[in-house]
């Protein structure tokens, strides 16, 4: 579990990265490893090698959100690599200009580790996010998903399943595997 301090250094960070980039199209300096060695815990939380995504809101509307399951840099450089993916790579949404920076809102979910699960009644929903696999096709919803839009557990596999580029009822073919994960989730 990350400490009060590691995520608001996160969020800054992932603000200014943000901000330098479409200020300057530089980004912004990143912690010195005897910076982190200084925080409470000597900044452990910031150095583990995680996965994150990182969701932008703009007017309570998601407006972009990416991120990596798994990553093998420490989580800061992770959370920076995926803000400015969620701002210019998700294929949903036109590329953040400049202008909708100031009022966008950033949400990071960090990613505990994926469990795959023998039967979809393993699936908690308000604890698990899903990452679902079927054949070529892969989809991850992510905890709040289905708290924000007040599904039950059928509904999050029928919408994992759409994000997977399937039809809603896959989720109940053999050939589906399912992993579930929790994330600690935080935002401005």
């Amino acid at each position: 579990m990350l400490d009060d301090v590691e995520k608001s250094i996160l969020l800054d960070l992932a603000r200014r990265t943000l901000e330098g980039y479409f200020a300057s199209r530089s980004l912004p300096g990143l912690p010195a490893p005897e910076e982190l060695r200084m925080l409470p815990g000597g900044g452990a939380g910031l150095r583990e090698r995680k996965g994150a995504f990182v969701s932008l809101h703009k007017d309570g509307d998601l407006r972009g959100c990416i991120g990596l399951i798994e990553s093998d840099q420490e989580l800061y450089l992770t959370v920076r690599r995926c803000v400015l993916s969620a701002a210019l790579e998700d294929p949903r949404f036109p590329p953040v200009t400049r202008d909708e920076v100031p009022g966008l809102a950033l949400e990071i979910s960090v990613l505990g580790p994926l469990v795959r699960v023998k039967s979809v009644e393993e699936v908690q929903v308000g604890r698990h996010g899903i990452y679902m696999v079927h054949g070529v096709n892969r989809g991850l919803l992510l905890p709040q998903v289905a708290v924000e839009y007040g599904w039950d557990r059928r509904e999050f596999l029928e919408q994992t399943c759409r994000k997977s580029g399937l039809p809603k009822y896959a989720w109940d073919s053999p050939d589906s595997e399912f992993y579930v994960f929790e994330a600690e989730v935080f935002s401005e």
